[in-house]
């Protein structure tokens, strides 16, 4: 479900706790259909409304909510023009409801049941952009991108100089309720799961200490605000990156940290050539047999992967598994098959 998208907010995501009625569910959703109307792109309304109406088909086919809670996700890959109506209780409770169409399915509350719950919402903000993401595991994860238009502070015409710089400051004011809405809506559910563990806040400037100190977030996660609002120098997903290596010293225990820990270490021993760096099956397959592997580092759809992992728990080796979202996960499978070990010693050929 994480490999479909849309051009447009058009794939809808709902999870629904249990003990909602299912009237009440159905009823929000009519609603929201009735709402498409306003729609001004033909396609666009057309795609909201098989998604709405498929979903609310499905759900007065169920007398009540299942005891875990239900999720539906329903739309269509603009890429491949598949459709898809997925309807199904999940392994743990829905603890909260949520209802979103968006470019994409929002899987990561499925996610936080089967993984770590090292998860932490990040924030990188400027005066007229912002940039919201998540770090879950070993993977960043960008939610949201926000732009504003606002001026320069410079005079303008017959303005007063005083006039226009507070109608600027009232701008980027609301640029930051806005941010700080924003991050209730993403961060929330997951605090309220008990997943979340903490927000961290960066940016270039003097904005990111602004909006933190002006209490521009949710009191829930102003209090779990991670640290001092850190130097940051760009947006995207590379200023999440950023973020996340600059805040170590706060969230060093993290899955993405450890990786990154394991993944340097390697790098270090390749570029040394001391012999404590190795790759190739072959020579990993020997090497786990002899019991020198310190730590395996694959990539998680290794063909192999179940295997290998028995070899490293014969041997006494940790095993780290990168995930696609991971920034070497490419690297790995191109420059190496996906496969590398760090050594305790030297294996002779």
């Amino acid at each position: 479900m994480k490999k479909w998208s849309a051009h447009a907010t058009t794939l809808l995501s709902l999870y629904v706790p249990p003990g909602r009625p299912v009237g009440d569910v159905v009823n929000l959703l009519r609603q929201e259909l009735s709402i498409t109307e306003n729609i001004k792109l033909k396609r666009t309304k057309s795609k909201v409304q098989f998604a709405l109406e498929a979903a609310i088909e499905r759900l007065l086919k169920i007398p009540k909510i299942p005891r875990n809670g239900l999720v539906i996700f329903a739309g269509e890959d603009d890429d491949t023009g598949e459709t898809t109506v997925l309807l199904f209780s999940p392994p743990e409770p829905v603890k909260v409801f949520f209802y979103r169409t968006d470019k994409y399915f929002h899987t990561e509350f499925l996610e936080s049941m089967v993984e770590e719950s090292d998860v932490y919402g990040l924030i990188v903000i400027e005066r007229d952009e912002a940039t919201l993401g998540l770090l879950k595991g070993g993977a960043i994860v960008v939610l949201d991108e926000l732009e504003a238009y606002i001026p320069g502070k410079h005079s303008k015409g017959g303005w007063s100089q005083r006039r226009f710089d507070r109608i600027i400051e009232e701008m980027v004011e609301e640029f930051y309720k806005k941010v700080g809405e924003k991050a209730s809506s993403y961060f929330i559910p997951l605090l309220e799961v008990g997943k979340l563990k903490g927000v961290v806040v960066g940016g270039p400037g003097y904005s990111k200490t602004d909006f933190v100190k002006g209490n521009y977030l949710d009191y829930r996660l102003q209090k779990i605000v991670v640290g001092s609002p850190l130097d940051v120098s760009s947006q995207g997903e590379p200023g999440l990156r950023e973020l996340v290596e600059k805040a170590r010293e706060y969230i060093k225990e993290t899955k993405y940290h450890r990786v990154r820990e394991v993944l340097e270490k390697f790098k270090y021993h390749l570029a040394k050539d001391d012999g404590l760096a190795t790759y190739g099956e072959l020579e990993i397959a020997k090497s786990l047999e002899l019991g020198a592997v310190e730590t395996l580092i694959v990539v998680e759809d290794h063909p192999k992967l179940a295997e290998l992992k028995n070899l490293a728990e014969r041997g006494g080796a940790r095993v780290v598994v990168v995930g696609e979202d991971f920034m070497e996960y490419e690297w790995l499978k191109k420059a190496f098959g996906g496969v590398v070990a760090v050594l305790r010693y030297q294996v002779v050929s």
